[in-house]
This record gives C-alpha cells, structure tokens and sequence, in this order.
C-alpha cells in the first residue's frame, strides 16, 4: 500500500490489546509512532479540529466493515464523530460501519474481488494473516487494535452448576472432556473454518492434546464430536441455547447447553436474555485466546484523503469516552484493569481465573494444522499417497543425519495419527520399472483405516508400510506415468461424501525417458478431471531438486496444488493445509 502520511500532522494510537513482556492498557498502547504539531496539540487531546458545519459539505467517506459483534459500537462511534465533527486536514470525517462477517470478506480478498470498503475490523488478526499469506489477495495494512475479549465456555447456569462452576476451574482439556461425555451438557461451537472463535479454541484444545500420550487420538475424537454440533456463524450457534427453562427445551437433543463462545458475546446475550435467561461463564486457567480486532487499512484504490481519515478515526477511537463505548458493549479495552462489572455482566465470576494473562497467540502453522485435521475429520478423507522410491531418496537431509526418506517416513507417520477410524488411506510407491514394466507398485489399497486387515487394522497396515519405505539403489523417477496411473485410480474408486484426493512426493523431476510428456500428463489429467466427482491432485516437491512451478502446474489442472519444501519434517503440515485450501476451493 506505500506509506501514508498521517492526518492533520497526528500520529494514530494503534494499540494491542493483548500481554506483552510488561502489560500495557489498549488506551495507552500504540502501533504507529504519534507525530504532533505543536499547534495542534490541544486539538489531538480533544480529538476535535471542527470548522464548523463548513466541513459536512464536503466530508472524507469511509466505508468500514466490521465484525458483526463489533459493528454496532463502532457504528455508535462514528455516530459520534459524525456529531463532533470530527476532522481530517479540515474535512469532517464521514465513517459508514457495515457488519460483515470475516471470513466471508477474506473469502472475496482471495478471490481477488473488489470491495467497497476502505477500512476492515476483523475479529481476529488470523483473517490479515491469511491474506498476508497469500500473494494474490490485495495488500491489508494493520495499524492497531480496537479491543479484545477472550474465548471460554458459556453454560445454561443447571449445567455450569453440575460442573461446580464457580468454585471449580478447569483447563480446556478438561472442560471439553467434561461436555463430551454421554450425559455431559451438550457442547456447541461455530463452524472452525468460518469462525476465529471456534478456530483459536480449536488450536488451543488441539496442541494441548497433543503434548499428551495418544493426545493426537483425543483430539481427533474431540473434533469429530464437536464437528456434530456445529453452526455456520458465532451468531448462529447462540440460537442452539434453550429456547426457555422448560423440561422440553433443556432436555432437547437438538440444543446445546454449553457453547464455545467469547466473552464478549456472552455479555451480549445477556444483556437481552429475559431474567434467569443469562448464561454463566468458564474462563479456562490456562489460558484463553482472545479475539483481537485488528483496526486494518485495506489497499484497493485507497487515496492519501481517505488514508488520512482513516487512521484518524482510529485516534477517535482510542478516546476516553469511545473506550468506555466499547466496554459497554462487552468488550475490554485493558490487559492491566479488567473491569469485574463487564465480567459478571457477561456471567463470569471472580472464582473463575478471568484476569489471567491471554494464552500466547497461536502461530500459523498450528492454526493451519488445527484446521486441516479438523477438515478430515469432519469429512472423512480418501487418500491415496504416492511416495517417491528414487535412489535421491537416500540422500542426507542438510544439518541433520537422517536421509530424505527417514524424514518423509517420520513426517508421515505423523501425520496419519491425525486421521480417524472412517478415513480411508492408501500407499503406492514408484522409481523405475519397479513392477515389470511399471514405474509405481501398490504397497497398500486405499482402504478405511478402521478396517480389520487381516490380524490388524488398515491403520497397522499403513504404519508398517510406511516404516518399511526404501529407497531403490540406482532408481530413477518415473514421475509422469505414476501420477497418471494414480490419479486413473483415485477417480475412478471416487467415494461421494468423502474428501477425495491424490498425495504425491517427489524429490525430482521426471527421468523415464520412456514415460509419457508433461504436456501428454497434463492433457490427460484435464480429460479426467470431473468437477461434480472432485479429487485434486496435492503435488509436494522435496528438496533441491524437485521442481515446485512443475509441480503446481500438473496439480493446478485437478483443481489442486502444488508445493515445495527443503525439509521432508513440514510435509505433515504442507499436507493439512493443501486439504484445507482444497477443501474450500471445492466447498466454494
């Protein structure tokens, strides 16, 4: 987007409301440095430059989208501006506040969609990540934060009571098994890839899983049970609550008692709930993720005016009296001061651990990796993995004593701990000629893992068969016609209501001089593919010599994607977020 120059000659507070080394209020905190003209001093603490009703004649228009729990105090706020005239180089700042849900604005980014806003308040700074991430979407600029709530459980108050609330605390762990099991209180989340909420409590239940014996196992059945009880939006899963006290509505199987939700949003279901209505409310004690509410500047036609303007209503924002607005709209505005009024407002209690610093912020590799197993395991996936066998597999990984093929076993043994009993997995292997005159062979059918296989499992199978991986002394790769032969048999064993799709690593270009062409392997993949039966072919290229444009240019004609890594290790996690990005791609 390029540099803008700030308003008026002021800087705009951007804040974080988050902890850091030391805590800082979201008041005090700033993310851009604060510039004041001596002159104007007066006018930054008043937050007002007001020409009188000349400035409304000509005013600076700013379109901003904003979270839809956040859009109704941001649209009092510049209300509010609107009323004090509030000014950007002598023009009334005229701010129109539009409540839009943020994946659906991330969604139309990435697809390169034009947008009529000038300024987004996401819910959480996880939707500019992924925009950041991707190369094609419009350049997204965060300047500050607005607020932040944390994330726990709401519960009716008879099923918070069962769990000793609010004497008893609990960590996520606990409280998830403790709404899981048969005659718990029925726990309802929104949707993980449509909803930060629901992906933040997601990523903290799963890597806290993980660090546990057969935590893998625990998180994936957390996940498949939660995946029952999903609703699309964090506006939509507080309508599954009961509908009254009565015995039918609490007993209905169809309603949840307890809900994956913010505090905020809790609050604000309160605050219109009939009386006994409210909600009580579990502050996890190690820790909550918290929604951010990254104030972000977004570059499609952005003018010098309307950047200006922009950062200046966020100074407005930072105001005393806007921050009290927040509050009373449920949200906190200080990491250091937690008001206990807000707190009980939105049912939690001072036994419950609420002034507890935020958990630390997830990275992106544990959010993508949260999502892509919950992809697969709320639609089972079909999966075939087609290993590359060449004699280059036996080639060292740099800085390490392993070879390529010890990582790529490792990283994928890992990655099959994420699967469930109903997914269904299978593994191929090729180099040259390694059956007559076939490059590939099938070591293990595509088949679901939960079935018996003889004395074990499809699973055991798997895991043997991958352990047991070798590379061929001497072998080439015969990378064409084994990604054509794979992909013959993964559209033709296609499974509706499945996630249907080809796994291939390779750490080299094609070397059968016999094989068919790229272009001939491109052709016939095209004639293959079937949009109403999708099965997209993920390409990983291993190592320095795998050729990752070749390899995005075979997946892309599937409807896949095509990847590299230096490092076999990230092809655990290369591999969740191909699921994810091509399960959205055919979800769109």
């Amino acid at each position: 987007m390029g540099r803008h120059s700030l308003p008026d000659q002021y800087g705009a507070g951007g804040s974080d409301p988050r902890p850091r080394a030391r805590r800082r209020t979201v008041a005090l905190a700033t993310g851009l440095v604060l510039t004041v003209a001596g002159g104007t001093a007066a006018a930054v603490q008043s937050g007002l430059l007001s020409f009188g009703d000349s400035c409304q004649e000509n005013p600076v228009r700013l379109k901003l989208a904003a979270s839809p729990d956040l859009a109704p105090a941001l649209t009092a706020a510049a209300e509010r501006a609107r009323d004090d005239d509030l000014t950007s180089d002598g023009r009334c700042v005229a701010v129109a506040v539009t409540a839009r849900d943020a994946y659906k604005v991330t969604d139309a980014l990435r697809a390169g969609d034009r947008t009529d806003v000038q300024v987004w308040v996401p819910d959480s700074d996880l939707w500019v990540q992924r925009l950041k991430a991707d190369g094609g979407a419009p350049k997204v600029s965060p300047v500050g934060k607005v607020a932040s709530t944390p994330v726990g459980v709401a519960m009716v108050p008879a099923a918070a009571k069962s769990l000793g609330w609010p004497k008893k605390t609990y960590d996520w762990i606990e409280l998830a098994g403790a709404t899981l099991q048969d005659d718990s209180p029925r726990l309802g989340a929104a949707d993980p890839a449509r909803s930060a909420t629901g992906l933040l409590a997601l990523t903290r239940l799963s890597t806290a899983a993980s660090a546990a014996e057969g935590g893998q196992t625990q998180a994936a059945a957390m996940m498949k049970a939660l995946s029952q009880r999903t609703s699309d939006s964090d506006g939509q899963v507080l309508d599954t609550l009961p509908r009254d006290s009565s015995g039918a509505e609490q007993g209905n199987p169809k309603r949840n008692q307890a809900l994956i939700v913010s505090e905020q949003a809790a609050f604000a279901h309160n605050a219109s709930a009939d009386s006994g209505g409210g909600l009580d409310f579990f502050h996890p004690e190690d820790g909550s993720p918290r929604l951010d509410y990254p104030y972000t500047l977004v570059d499609q036609g952005l003018t010098t005016d309307q950047s200006r303007a922009a950062i200046r209503f966020m100074t407005y924002l930072r105001q005393p009296e806007q921050l009290r607005l927040l509050e009373r709209h449920g949200f906190r505005t200080s990491d250091e001061a937690v008001s206990k009024k807000l707190v009980e407002a939105a049912g939690g209690s001072t036994a419950q651990p609420y002034g507890e610093p935020a958990a630390e912020p997830a990275s992106q590799v544990a959010l993508q990796e949260a999502l892509g197993t919950w992809t697969i395991t709320v639609q089972s996936a079909r999966l075939t993995t087609v290993v590359d066998a060449s004699a280059s597999m036996s080639d060292t990984v740099p800085g390490t004593d392993r070879s390529r093929m010890d990582v790529t076993k490792a990283s994928l043994l890992q990655a099959l701990a994420t699967f469930t009993p109903e997914d269904e997995i299978g593994l191929w292997d090729f180099s040259t000629k390694l059956d007559g005159d076939r490059d590939y062979r099938v070591l293990v059918p595509t088949e679901r893992l939960g079935d018996r296989a003889g004395t074990g499992t499809q699973r055991e199978r798997l895991s043997a068969a991958f352990s047991g991986l070798t590379p061929v002394p001497d072998g080439a790769t015969g990378l064409y016609d084994t990604t054509l032969a794979a992909y013959k048999a993964a559209t033709s064993s296609y499974v509706k209501g499945k996630f249907n799709a080809l796994v291939v690593l390779t750490d080299g270009v094609n070397q059968d001089p016999g094989s068919i062409s790229r272009a001939e392997l491109i052709t016939q993949l095209e004639r293959l593919t079937n949009p109403e039966r999708p099965a997209p072919l993920i390409m990983i290229a291993v190592g320095p010599d795998a050729d990752r444009a070749e390899a995005r240019q075979i997946a892309a004609v599937t409807g896949g994607s095509g990847h590299e890594v230096s490092d076999p290790s990230q092809i655990h996690s290369v591999i969740l977020k191909a699921i994810v990005a091509a399960g959205a791609q055919g979800a769109g």
